[in-house]
């Protein structure tokens, strides 16, 4: 069982950056697949970044490459999504997600558990 708990969400001027924090409880974090992803209003919840276990393997969408990292420190079970160069598009309710399977790491639906998001909001 995990439990994760989002932070670090806000108001920024486009241009700007933030840097959103994912504390999870569970004394197997480190075996976990780490995912961020968001949602804006009246649209799908949509893949931003994934880790695997070991921090080796990364992936981005195609719409924060450059701008966005992700990364974890399994000491402090906590993943992290540093995000620069923010946009208004980037607007939306960011989602941290924790799954067992690097098989589909794009997908909502391989992942086990999702915390109940942090608000960004970028203006322009």
């Amino acid at each position: 069982q995990v439990q994760l708990v989002e932070s670090g969400g806000g108001l920024v001027q486009a241009g700007g950056s933030l840097r959103l924090s994912c504390a999870a409880s569970g004394r197997t974090f480190s075996s976990y697949v780490m995912g961020w992803f968001r949602q804006a209003p009246g649209k799908e919840r949509v893949f931003v970044a994934a880790i695997t276990w070991s921090g080796g393997v990364l992936n981005y969408a195609d719409s924060v490459k450059g701008r966005f990292t992700i990364s974890r420190d399994d000491a402090k079970n906590t993943v992290y999504l540093q995000m620069n160069s923010l946009k208004p598009e980037d607007t939306a309710v960011y989602y941290c997600a924790a799954g067992g399977s690097i098989v589909g790491i794009t997908s909502v639906r391989v992942y086990d558990y999702w915390g109940q998001g942090t608000q960004v909001t970028v203006s322009s």
